[in-house]
């Protein structure tokens, strides 16, 4: 007879993929998947949401607990499901909320393999030809933004905030040579734009280095580094004897699609060094999660054009990949596949130029006595990550071996060309002001006025005339009530949803600029997207200007 746990451990086998061959179980487990899928498909509308968008309530999320008996898995992915109700679709056209690609049918596979068996990139014992992958996926992006493949070497990490503190992390081994087995005696500091991301201050309290070391240098209008304000910046940290953890260059700001001049960080960086004797150069860091993708055009040839992407769309890809084209003069760089890569979260890279680096960071052996007891590659002996999922390394190469080139090329170049449609309409309206209209990406800040408002000569004022104070906070509010109009009415599945920035860029006496944001990654999206973004922010204006009326 048996006792109760055998016959609880008897009934949970089925709730387990079976590890011998079972064409009934094999059947029932496909089944179980086809089945959720096909309840989030039946919660598909026209709307970009799944389902009905609910009031989210955390407090009795809090007061859950864990019940004694265990549950059928038919009841668990049914109450998993529910909780994608109001999940906005990222495929949808009318789904522009920052940097959030759909993922591909093949990085969706990729994704979920990994899941099933569970490898673990410690070390290619444990994960097998998985890891094989995870250099296939790092090689083939090495070689995409200009490394050489068999001197390049790189992991998958958990975001691109990783992939930051992983380049950081060696510049600070460079720059303070033991300071992993002694510590910081000298705090070091990070070079980076006004507008990079805030990672760098997230990285700088976590490494110990400190976010007040972190030098913010002035950005252009255009969100790109002012380079002569670089240079000034890392004269006086190298003359004042500060060992430089990290010049970080940012390749596309989240906001604005800022390109740095890398061309020119670097330049800069080898003739201070000289000017200086250092004896190891600033370590140089490319934070590219989002314009890494631009490298594809690295062999297009832009005169014939073979794709046919219209002459504006080619300004700005072309411009793009002015800089982009640098990347390979980093020390180091982040890549995010789940930005401009269309894999799901989380699939980031970390890529060096020269693998030799990464001894730096490397542990000894006799430090991790119960591992790497059998097999070749063995990179958790220098990560930062003891256990690494499969899944980010196979989502990237499902859609590096899906797309191609000319399959990133053709989505990057519908983005833009969407992203250009929707800026010339809102160019061309008396009421709305793009900021970034040099931008050539696929995101556009733009700020939406009332009535009677001068858009050819007031957002100047805003910007540089301190007496116009007043109505920048005016007109800040007001694009704060358009944006929560907008926003109501895409949880309703009406108009479309898109993001608001509370910062867009200071004014000249250090005032936040309110923008709105549409930032367009669906290959869904189309000429009635655009008309139904439109049509929501008139919408909102008609309502505010109803709501002054009633005082």
């Amino acid at each position: 007879m048996s006792s109760a746990y055998q016959t609880i451990v008897q009934s949970l086998r089925s709730s387990f993929p079976q590890p011998v061959s079972d064409r009934v179980h094999d059947a029932y487990f496909v089944f179980s998947c086809l089945r959720a899928l096909d309840q989030l498909d039946a919660m598909k509308s026209v709307s970009p949401l799944l389902g009905s968008p609910e009031e989210l309530d955390y407090d009795a999320a809090r007061r859950r607990q864990l019940a004694d008996a265990p549950r059928s898995l038919e009841d668990v992915t049914r109450e998993l499901v529910e909780h994608f109700s109001g999940m906005f679709i990222w495929s949808h056209p009318r789904s522009q909320i920052n940097v959030i690609p759909p993922p591909t049918i093949a990085s969706i596979i990729g994704g979920l393999l990994p899941s099933i068996y569970n490898p673990n990139l410690c070390s290619d014992d444990t994960a097998r030809k998985v890891a094989v992958a995870e250099v296939e996926a790092v090689s083939m992006t090495a070689h995409l933004v200009g490394y050489d493949p068999l001197q390049a070497g790189g992991l998958f990490t958990f975001g691109g905030t990783g992939a930051l503190l992983y380049g950081v992390k060696l510049g600070l081994e460079k720059a303070c040579p033991g300071a992993g087995r002694r510590g910081l005696s000298q705090p070091p500091v990070i070079l980076c734009s006004q507008r990079a991301h805030y990672a760098c201050l997230t990285v700088a309290n976590w490494l110990g280095i400190g976010e007040e070391n972190v030098v913010r240098v002035p950005a252009t209008a255009d969100s790109d580094i002012v380079v002569e304000a670089f240079e000034e910046s890392l004269r006086t940290v190298l003359r004042d004897g500060r060992p430089v953890a990290a010049i970080v260059a940012t390749m596309g700001t989240t906001d604005a699609f800022g390109i740095d001049d890398l061309a020119a960080l670097h330049r800069i960086r080898s003739e201070l060094a000289a000017e200086f004797q250092l004896a190891t150069p600033p370590h140089l860091h490319a934070d590219a999660v989002i314009g890494w993708a631009w490298s594809v055009f690295n062999d297009y040839d832009w005169d014939a054009n073979p794709l046919g992407f219209r002459l504006r769309t080619i300004r700005c890809l072309a411009a793009a990949h002015n800089r982009i084209r640098h990347l390979h003069l980093a020390d180091s760089l982040g890549v995010d596949f789940h930005k401009t890569g269309f894999t799901p979260y989380i699939s980031s890279a970390f890529l060096v130029r020269d693998a030799q680096d990464l001894r730096r960071l490397a542990r000894g052996d006799q430090d991790m006595p119960y591992l790497f007891q059998s097999g070749h590659h063995h990179p958790g002996k220098y990560t930062l990550e003891t256990t690494r999922g499969g899944s980010g390394p196979m989502a990237a190469l499902a859609n590096l071996l899906l797309l191609g080139k000319d399959g990133l090329r053709a989505l990057l170049g519908h983005l833009v060309t969407m992203a250009e449609t929707l800026r010339e309409h809102l160019g061309g309206h008396v009421s709305t002001t793009v900021f970034n209209r040099n931008n050539v990406g696929p995101v556009t800040l733009f700020r939406v006025y009332p009535d009677g408002i001068d858009t050819f000569t007031v957002p100047k004022r805003e910007e540089s005339d301190p007496q116009y104070r007043p109505q920048l906070l005016a007109h800040n509010a007001y694009n704060r009530r358009i944006y929560q109009i907008v926003h109501q009415d895409a949880l309703r599945g009406e108009g479309a949803v898109l993001s608001m920035t509370d910062c867009y860029r200071e004014t000249d006496y250090g005032e936040p600029i309110v923008a709105l944001k549409s930032y367009i990654m669906s290959p869904f999206s189309d000429e009635a997207s655009i008309d139904a973004i439109l049509n929501s922010i008139w919408k909102a204006r008609r309502i505010v200007a109803e709501e002054s009326a009633a005082g």
